[in-house]
């Protein structure tokens, strides 16, 4: 039956770009400035660091020099569970809680003016990362071990064509990182192994590949009261070489992900010079992304919405929200439709392609709460931190057919800091 090549598809790609999944694949933001306030960053200047990441146009709206360095700690609690294979005359079920719990993803920024008219900046954020290590669990879920980073290198320049309007472009050089080290004992009917001889490692090792995209982006900027903003991110094609052996025939099989480009647009106000708020909306073409498109991913609208509130002149109270419909469905599948996906042997069926959504490729969070707050201590030095919950998101999906089921839950904790210099 079908189950197999799911078990073996879950391996596979459940590490391909889950990333630190909050939007898909994606972080709703770089900066803690930016996640404090739901990842806002388009329709207004939140952050010389998030400038770069979000909509480099904004750039154009910070003097000087300006440094930024820190990280996101990223901490997800996904669970998985299924009645595919039984050992009785009935599907009985199998649950288990991912030991991959715990992730560091880092940031670096630099924007400099370079005169009044041009700016340049570059920076280095780890926008991808995840892993699933089902080891020593459950053996219906395959024992799966999986690991993936994605990082994009931008750099940016920004025009200031005048007091209101700003333009940019930028490069993203992204690098990916991918291991699906998962260990898989099963028969043909996706039973326990009956011997060790059944058992193989089918993942192929760690694979690294190179990537481009670009960038550009414009800023409208009213008297420092109204604020928008629009910008276009190009794909980025990545191919992972010998990754995984499908058929256990020796033969290590090619994966290729394509991140989706993005469109998105923005606006903001200032009414009071110690209150801003903004709101964001981004277009995820999930659904034109090789990879994300053969496994029935749909496109996705991103709604942020933050403020940032200063009592006194050095402290900042900043709160968002931020929704993404999951891009994964659940509900009834077809165990018998076929899908051909690139580079593998045989199709796949809407309920194997479900299986491998949920129990390797969770990305299934919605409602994103987030706090934040940043204190200058000087006026060259200060610092950001944030907080982000995802409430915990359950899609399931059922064989319309046999009776089998497979469930997913994540939900997720994230701290992010920042130490900032300006000069």
């Amino acid at each position: 039956m079908g189950t197999k090549k799911a078990l073996l598809l879950g391996a596979i790609l459940g590490v391909s770009s889950l990333s630190f999944a909050t939007n898909g694949d994606n972080l709703i933001g770089v900066s803690p400035a930016s996640r404090g306030m739901g990842g806002i960053g388009v329709g207004m200047p939140v952050g010389p660091t998030d400038t770069i990441f979000r909509n480099p146009a904004w750039m154009s709206y910070y003097k000087g020099f300006n440094l930024s360095f820190g990280g996101i700690l990223f901490m997800p609690t996904v669970k998985a569970k299924s009645n595919v294979t039984s050992s009785g005359p009935a599907p009985s079920p199998a649950s288990a809680t991912s030991e991959a719990d715990f992730f560091v993803v880092p940031e670096v920024g630099i924007v400099h003016q370079i005169n009044k008219k041009l700016h340049f900046g570059i920076g280095a954020f780890g926008v991808s990362g995840m892993g699933v290590d089902y080891r020593n669990k459950d053996p219906l879920l395959a024992n799966m071990h999986t690991t993936f980073q994605f990082m994009r290198v931008i750099p940016a320049l920004s025009y200031k064509i005048n007091d209101a309007i700003s333009l940019s472009g930028a490069i993203h050089l992204a690098y990916g990182s991918l291991d699906m080290g998962a260990n898989l004992c099963r028969d043909l009917n996706g039973n326990n192994a009956p011997d060790p001889g059944e058992c193989w490692n089918a993942g192929g090792g760690q694979s690294q590949n190179y990537g481009v995209g670009a960038q550009v982006g414009i800023a409208y900027n009213m008297g420092d009261f109204i604020y928008a903003g629009l910008t276009y991110q190009s794909p980025v094609n990545m191919t992972y070489k010998r990754v995984f052996d499908s058929n256990n025939d020796g033969r290590f099989e090619d994966l290729k992900l394509t991140q989706p480009q993005e469109l998105a647009f923005g606006i903001g106000a200032k009414p009071m010079e110690n209150f801003k708020i903004g709101m964001d909306i981004r277009w995820i073409n999930w659904k034109g992304a090789s990879g994300y498109k053969h496994f029935q991913w749909r496109d996705q609208w991103v709604f942020a919405l933050g403020g940032e509130y200063k009592p006194t002149k050095n402290l900042a109270l900043r709160a968002g929200y931020n929704y993404g419909r999951s891009p994964i469905e659940g509900g009834r599948k077809n165990p018998m439709n076929a899908n051909n996906i690139p580079n593998f042997t045989a199709p796949f069926s809407d309920f194997n392609i479900a299986f491998f959504n949920l129990i390797g490729f969770p990305a299934i969070t919605e409602h994103h709460i987030t706090l934040g707050l940043g204190y200058e201590f000087t006026k060259n030095f200060g610092i950001d931190l944030a907080y982000k919950h995802a409430f915990n998101k359950k899609v399931r999906a059922t064989d319309n057919m046999m009776g089998f089921e497979v469930e997913a839950q994540n939900a997720q904790h994230a701290i992010s800091f920042g130490l900032n210099w300006k000069f």
